[in-house]
């Protein structure tokens, strides 16, 4: 099998951001995409391992920040490759707060959900959510996981649903 056909799938790379005990925490993803239009609704892939996970399960919200092509890889290093279990992820980060949730002021756009309902995976909680507000913050290119791996390159940690030691 050739598990590089997988690599042709689009998708981008997300922040998405909840409160874990009182403060602001997230983490990265890459796979959400829309599944209705009306009434707008997503779904998105968290490992179960992350602590963001369970923020999300605790408080049934979280947003969705799209990054840009221009985001720091710094910030994507943050938020990707460290835990909020151990480490404040919002430390030196000023979030500007939209409908109560945590919003990163780099993201280019972002969606307020509120989940509706959960599948699980052997190692992903998918995560199925009503849009309740989305907002435009500039006009900037949405960064794409092609764009990541081949313009940044960089590379997925092992709790990534694309992860894969083979590669």
């Amino acid at each position: 099998m050739d598990e590089k056909a997988l690599f042709k799938l689009s998708y981008g790379i997300y922040a998405v951001t909840s409160w874990g005990d009182g403060v602001p925490t997230g983490c990265i993803v890459n796979s959400a995409m829309q599944v209705t239009a009306e009434p707008p609704m997503i779904a998105m892939s968290v490992n179960h391992d992350s602590f963001t996970n369970g923020c999300i399960i605790n408080t049934g919200l979280f947003a969705l920040n799209i990054l840009g092509e221009d985001t720091d890889p710094s910030l994507i290093g943050r938020f990707g490759f460290r835990s909020g279990r151990d480490f404040n992820k919002f430390g030196g980060i000023e979030p500007v707060i939209k409908n109560s949730l945590p919003i990163l002021p780099e993201a280019i756009a972002f969606l307020i959900c509120k989940v509706v309902g959960t599948t699980q995976t052997p190692t992903h909680t998918i995560f199925l959510a009503e849009v309740t507000e989305c907002e435009n913050l500039s006009e900037g290119m949405p960064m794409t996981y092609k764009y990541y791996r081949e313009v940044i390159k960089g590379s997925a940690p092992e709790s990534a649903p694309t992860y894969s030691a083979v590669r």
